[in-house]
């Protein structure tokens, strides 16, 4: 029987944390990873009996690293603040717990709830996330955003599922959208990528159809719609910053 330390990293989650450490009980240790919050977060945290470690803002999979070399144990169960795990998932992992580990790392499939509806289509399901995973042979890895864990060894799925509590309003999605895309637009800068200009027109349709069609988002009701609509938009925004700053790196480079 391992122990397991589990970890959060968080910033301004006083609507979430609680529901997170909860779910988390079967576990020896819950570590949230503070970057500076304003609202209730670390007192919330540690009236739940959370070790809270105030850290600043590094970026997703560094202050996540950084969680992970502050746990008191080997094996670590990342959950992000919006998320907890379902009734099947801590059932899994108290049978996990129980056996000695057959592999280095575990997935379980992520639900997502979207203006109020469980997401079952869209390419938003089942979004299967390693969370559980042997530190000394994983780490989390992504520059600025889609972080993931990488591990040596074996990678397993665990029954259940992680519960996602993502946007409850429209206007919350386009602010997540301007935050992702201000990074994914400079991730693409940094690493020289190239787009065309019809690239840059036909894509944005392209993921529309596809997300509402080819992967069956018409079956998650206008939510679907919307989800489809909004990934269109999250391709043509990240576009639209990329194009800007290559636009301003020519400007610097005609001044100088």
């Amino acid at each position: 029987m391992p122990p397991l330390s589990a970890t959060i990293i968080a910033h301004n989650e006083a609507q979430n944390i609680a529901r997170a450490i909860r779910s988390l009980s079967l576990t020896d240790e819950v570590l949230v990873v503070d970057a500076g919050s304003t609202d209730d977060t670390p007192r919330l945290a540690a009236s739940l009996g959370a070790r809270v470690v105030v850290h600043p803002w590094a970026g997703f999979a560094a202050q996540k690293n950084f969680a992970c070399q502050q746990a008191r144990y080997d094996w670590v169960l990342s959950l992000d603040a919006d998320e907890e795990l379902s009734a099947d998932a801590q059932a899994a992992l108290a049978r996990w717990k129980g056996s000695a580990p057959a592999a280095t790392g575990y997935r379980f499939a992520r639900r997502a709830r979207y203006l109020g509806r469980w997401i079952l289509h869209s390419g938003w399901y089942p979004d299967y996330k390693l969370r559980l995973f042997d530190r000394r042979q994983g780490r989390w890895v992504g520059d600025y955003v889609h972080e993931s864990v990488a591990v040596e060894g074996a990678v397993e799925t665990l029954p259940g599922e992680i519960l996602h509590y993502t946007c409850d309003s429209l206007d919350e999605h386009r602010k997540r959208i301007e935050f992702y895309t201000d990074l994914a637009a400079r991730e693409m800068f940094e690493r020289g990528g190239r787009v065309g200009f019809l690239h840059r027109q036909l894509t944005p349709p392209w993921i529309f159809f596809s997300t509402y069609f080819l992967r069956l988002g018409v079956l998650d009701g206008y939510q679907g719609f919307l989800i489809a609509w909004m990934a269109a938009r999250y391709v043509r925004r990240k576009y639209t910053k990329w194009a800007q700053l290559q636009k301003e790196q020519k400007a610097v480079g005609r001044k100088q």
